[in-house]
């Protein structure tokens, strides 16, 4: 009987979502009109390349976010966190990645509101052209990049790609900037895993010492640790002095 309601109720819905999708189809399609200028389609030529430029954009806006700000360090370094506590999934990936996000656009705020006072707001009032606009938007950037960046790994990339080394920072070309920057920041995130990991582990060797001198070998000593490493980074007001850590090197 239960399995003969289940049939009809997923039957009725098929039909329903049938239903939706045909009504949604039916309905007539916007009207999509073109009008060619009359210098020969150069404007219209050109608005396409504006569109596939914003998409290009777009395209690799996740990369940017992640790659050229301080996303990288503070996700790393919250994993490592988790990893050391050994609550497995707690917190979730969601709250790490949406921590990580905010935190990220609280420390590049200056860097974001220089780019829009200095780059986006003209651009759109027609007050710069776009080459001006792209340049004046990755100032900031390189100057946040360059701020953080070592000298040492900046060295290396010169040297592998071959070129004179640059007089000053301001000819150092972007495309070696943005590696640079990227493994100097996941050295700085490594070091402060290292250093939050190592006392959460003395706790668990403690816990392993006693647990083998008591003869209770088989009992996993993560299971007995866990619970201490969390009061103790409650007590400690541990989220408070991690990101009072991470975000202060900024």
């Amino acid at each position: 009987m239960k399995n003969k309601i289940v049939k009809i109720l997923a039957i009725g819905l098929l039909f329903l979502c049938i239903g939706m999708v045909t009504k949604t189809v039916a309905q007539p399609l916007p009207k999509v009109t073109l009008e060619f200028s009359e210098d020969g389609g150069k404007g219209n030529s050109m608005l396409a390349i504006q569109i596939l430029f914003l998409i290009t954009i777009l395209t690799l806006a996740p990369a940017i976010l992640t790659l050229m700000t301080s996303f990288t360090r503070l996700i790393i370094v919250f994993h490592f966190l988790r990893q050391a506590l050994g609550t497995q999934q707690t917190p979730a990936n969601q709250i790490i990645v949406g921590l990580s996000l905010f935190l990220t656009f609280f420390i590049m705020q200056p860097v974001i509101t220089e780019i829009n006072n200095k780059s986006l707001q003209p651009f759109l009032a027609d007050q710069i052209t776009q080459d001006l606009a792209i340049e004046n938007a990755m100032k900031p950037v390189r100057a946040f990049m360059l701020k953080h960046v070592r000298e040492k790994d900046l060295m290396l990339f010169v040297k592998l790609s071959k070129i004179e080394r640059p007089p000053n920072a301001e000819e150092l070309p972007t495309y070696i900037m943005i590696p640079a920057f990227i493994i100097s920041e996941l050295r700085i995130a490594f070091q402060l895993g290292f250093i939050i990991y190592m006392p959460l582990l003395l706790i668990d060797l403690i816990v392993g010492v006693i647990l083998m001198s008591m003869g209770m070998m088989m009992l996993p000593p993560v299971m007995i640790s866990m619970p201490f490493k969390i009061l103790l980074f409650v007590l400690v007001d541990g989220w408070y002095l991690v990101v009072d850590s991470v975000v202060s090197g900024f």
